[in-house]
């Protein structure tokens, strides 16, 4: 029988053994050489110093920087909002002076009826006039909310320049339905995956730290985006991987891989923005932090982005290979190094043509609103394809797509090297065939 497939359809004590796509693997450590533990367990434990050094240098500072005017009450501080419902609502004429302010009687009516607005009695439901309401007034148009007796808003508080308190809508109020979301998003993953599946919710709660508590601000603080991108991946990728697969050199193989294939996504990100002379100001939010952050670097915040982008995709195919290499490893201990790569690879082959698809698609999606308005304004789809905004959503695919790619090889040649570590004794199989020469005799 071939080695391939003996590999394809493994046996072990009589029993099949098979690894499908997917994350399931047994917990059970296999026994590997001391001297390869030991190899991996030190570049890991480098590369974590490493990292936690580069962390303290990179640390952001306290300094102070301005409120962007965009986000600015009248008063230059920073917005403040207030809970509140709406207890009325009708369509009437605009223009009255009670409209914002807070309502001890019933509101003034307008002087004139030049025009018809949507007008809402607010109940203030938190600050210091809880217990008060106020009178909006909305124009209808494009993008203007449509209250209804019975909704959830919130309310931007700021007083104007003669210390008058004033209420303007600020939104929709959805703190109560994101809470339902998340809590059945992590239910259901702790039913279906259990323990693991709640510790992969912790590592994405750790991820979002790391996100809100350093990578943001020492962007903000000017500091090198790729050096800063990278401290933040690394620590998320150690917490993410370890808590939801356990320590062992399983995930320590593919924490390796993915460790490199970041380095790679960023040194291929950083050349493709250098080669396509990307600015990322066709995106209004780009637009603004260049307005109003000009320390900020936009060029910087596209990489942040390409590298943070590409760790979820690529945990999940590492992952997946790394646990292919140990289980087969495993199942036929008679297969050489060279055998369990090539069968290792033929998952990961299948991963890349299904997650490649996922990685496209998903920025497509993402793009949806910029392409159809793109469709209706009579540009060339070489203009289209070619122009900023389009462009950044292709290189992002493409980085995405090749570091993923590579990172297959990558990882389980890494994977293999621990689970058939050099100096391990293969053992010996007779072949099928002479073994049913030999009954026959």
């Amino acid at each position: 029988m071939p080695a391939d497939s003996r590999l394809e359809n493994p046996t072990q004590n009589g029993k099949f053994v098979g690894h499908g796509h997917g994350h399931g693997h047994s917990d059970g450590p296999l026994a590997i050489g001391r001297h390869a533990a030991r190899v991996v367990v030190g570049i890991l434990v480098a590369i974590g110093i490493l990292t936690l050094i580069a962390l303290a240098i990179l640390w952001p500072s306290k300094q102070h920087v301005d409120i962007p005017l965009p986000m600015q009450t009248t008063g230059g501080g920073a917005v403040q909002s207030e809970a509140g419902t709406v207890t009325a609502h009708d369509t009437g004429p605009c223009g009255s002076p009670s409209a914002g302010q807070v309502l001890t009687k019933n509101p003034q009516l307008p002087p004139n009826n030049s025009y018809q607005c949507e007008r809402s009695i607010v109940a203030i439901e938190s600050g210091p006039d809880k217990g008060t309401s106020t009178l909006l007034e909305i124009a209808p148009g494009p993008g203007q909310p449509e209250l209804k007796k019975g909704d959830h808003i919130r309310l931007v508080r700021q007083t104007d320049p003669s210390g008058t308190t004033l209420y303007s809508f600020n939104d929709y109020a959805r703190g109560l339905p994101l809470t339902v979301i998340a809590i059945v998003f992590v239910v259901v993953i702790a039913v279906v995956a259990r323990w693991r599946g709640l510790r992969a919710v912790l590592g994405l709660i750790f991820a979002f730290v790391v996100v809100v508590v350093f990578l943001l601000p020492a962007l903000l603080d000017g500091k090198p985006a790729i050096p800063v991108a990278m401290v933040a991946g690394a620590l998320i990728l150690y917490a993410v991987l370890y808590l939801a697969h356990g320590v062992n050199l399983r995930t320590s193989s593919a924490l390796l891989g993915t460790l490199a294939a970041m380095v790679l996504s960023a040194a291929l990100s950083w050349l493709a923005i250098e080669m396509t002379h990307l600015t990322g100001l066709s995106e209004e939010q780009n637009t603004n932090v260049q307005t109003y952050l000009q320390h900020v670097s936009i060029s910087g915040l596209l990489l942040a982005g390409f590298i943070i982008g590409s760790l979820g995709v690529l945990n999940d195919v590492t992952i997946t290979q790394a646990s292919a290499a140990f289980e087969l490893a495993a199942s036929n201990p008679a297969a050489t190094r060279r055998e369990v790569f090539g069968a290792t690879m033929r998952v990961g082959r299948d991963h890349i043509a299904s997650t490649v698809y996922t990685l496209v698609l998903a920025y497509a999606g993402g793009a949806l609103p910029l392409l159809l308005l793109f469709s209706v304004a009579g540009r060339s789809l070489h203009d289209v394809l070619t122009g900023d905004a389009v462009a950044i959503e292709i290189v992002r695919s493409a980085v995405g797509g090749i570091a993923l790619t590579l990172s297959v090889p990558l990882t389980t040649a890494i994977a293999v090297m621990l689970a058939r570590p050099f100096g391990a004794k293969v053992v010996a199989a007779k072949a099928p065939a002479a073994r049913g020469r030999h009954a026959a005799r």
